[in-house]
């Protein structure tokens, strides 16, 4: 018998679809059943929500008891002006601008002509961006969404986990990470969801600045407290004997009682996949972190190549990656799994890290000690000078950042799920967000006289 020899390559990416939707119509149908065997009537249309009372602080840490199912996340309270007008829903359907992006949109790009008021003068966007540097513009974040989320995320640090000194209140105003967020997930549903990326967000800095950077970081004894802290993310299973000091100690410091809360919070909202995507990039996050502290401590400076892989790991990937859970749906465990859509995720969390660099550039120089960033590695490992380095960088990004368009573009191509779809939307519409934080944010950030 002749040998058939291999079988054609294929991309499991239809079948993976084709098994969601099919998943997707059982689901409903069995669920329709249910209802009607229950009633002895047709299935009832649910009713809206009405309004709720603000999420309560989460409960005193007890003792893992048996599981329940998590109460959905309340609706939202009224915000003036955070709705979805038909131009902000115009805006998400369109989705991404750039090369390679077209097939991430609903409809055809085609931007209206904007009229010119001439006896107005319009609010300039603060910060200049990089020249050279490829990106996507977005529209001012939503004001009354930003002073709302700015002043919730403030009581939560303050009121629930005190997570920081008086001294330290103007570094926390100048984060602007009300705005941040608000940019960065232009599709969450009400200001509920965007709270749950503004805890987690505020707990990982958290976690940086004082275990790692600058308050009393150091690359001393950082797994042990990267590894416990962990443990507030992805509980500790023990005996009853040592299950309370290890309760304990999640309240022993700022960034594990960050961390506990912004997880709990987080917990209420998201489903089981969702949340175990969200503990395995943090444990990535983690490891970056220890491979940085690494080179800190043998006072090395990594290959160009090696650097880039730590930033693989020590990147913002834990925030795009709830995009979903943010935007009220669940992208399903099986299509994110897929390879495609994990190299998609990548290069989006790999090029706004480049971005980090490249706008904390002057920030990290003038802080004590060495601070690795992609340009002071591509000086050192490359024999280039400084401005050469750091133009070299912005390439890195530009790089990144065409690939991601195109590998995010071919991926919906072939797999048209309209969650994939959406969650590809979201994770560019957090990529361009992100660059916006960091060109606004003048308050941290200055560039470099290279130009």
């Amino acid at each position: 018998m002749p040998d058939p020899g291999l079988s054609p390559a294929r991309s499991s990416l239809p079948e993976a679809a084709a098994r969601f939707g099919a998943y997707v119509l059982a689901d409903a149908a069995a669920r329709a059943r249910d209802v009607q065997a229950a009633t002895g009537g047709p299935a009832p249309v649910p009713a809206a929500p009405a309004a709720s009372t603000p999420l309560a602080p989460p409960a005193p840490l007890a003792p893992p008891a048996a599981p329940a199912s998590p109460a959905p996340l309340p609706v939202d309270v009224t915000v003036p002006g955070a709705g979805t007008s038909g131009a902000d829903l115009g805006r998400l359907l369109r989705g991404p601008s750039g090369l390679g992006t077209a097939s991430l949109r609903l409809v055809p790009r085609a931007e209206p002509p904007v009229p010119v008021d001439p006896t107005v003068t319009p609010t300039p966007t603060p910060g200049i961006p990089i020249p050279g540097l490829y990106f996507h513009p977005v529209p001012e974040p939503d004001p009354v969404r930003v002073e709302e989320v700015s002043r919730r995320i403030k009581a939560w640090a303050l009121d629930e986990v005190d997570l920081y000194p008086d001294d330290w209140e103007e570094q926390f105003d100048g984060f602007s990470v009300g705005r941040y967020m608000v940019a960065c997930h232009p599709d969450a549903p009400t200001v509920d969801h965007l709270m749950l990326a503004t805890r987690l967000m505020v707990a990982e800095n958290a976690v940086d600045d004082c275990y790692c950077e600058d308050h009393g970081g150091s690359p001393v004894g950082l797994g042990e407290r990267l590894l416990l802290a962990h443990t507030a993310l992805d509980p500790l299973h023990t005996t009853q004997e040592y299950q309370p000091p290890w309760a304990e100690s999640l309240r022993s410091d700022a960034p594990r009682r960050a961390y506990r809360s912004a997880m709990e919070y987080f917990l209420r909202e998201a489903g089981a996949s969702q949340a175990d995507r969200f503990r395995h990039d943090m444990a990535r996050l983690h490891m970056g972190y220890l491979a940085e502290a690494a080179w800190a401590q043998q006072d090395r400076v990594p290959e160009v190549w090696e650097y880039l892989a730590m930033r693989q790991f020590n990147n913002f990937r834990p925030c795009p990656t709830i995009t979903d859970t943010v935007g009220g749906y669940e992208l399903p465990a099986d299509l994110h799994a897929q390879p495609a859509m994990q190299r998609v995720i990548a290069l989006a969390s790999n090029a706004t890290t480049i971005v980090n660099d490249l706008y904390s550039y002057t920030k990290e120089l003038a802080s004590p000690g060495r601070h690795l960033n992609l340009p002071v590695v591509i000086a050192e490992r490359e024999s280039r000078s400084d401005r050469e380095a750091y133009l070299k960088a912005v390439e890195v990004h530009n790089e990144l950042m065409r690939d991601f368009e195109t590998e995010a573009a071919a991926l919906a191509a072939a797999c048209p799920v309209p969650t994939a779809l959406r969650f590809l939307r979201g994770v560019a519409a957090w990529v361009d967000g992100n660059h916006y934080w960091h060109q606004t944010n003048t308050y941290r950030y200055s560039l470099p006289d290279f130009w």
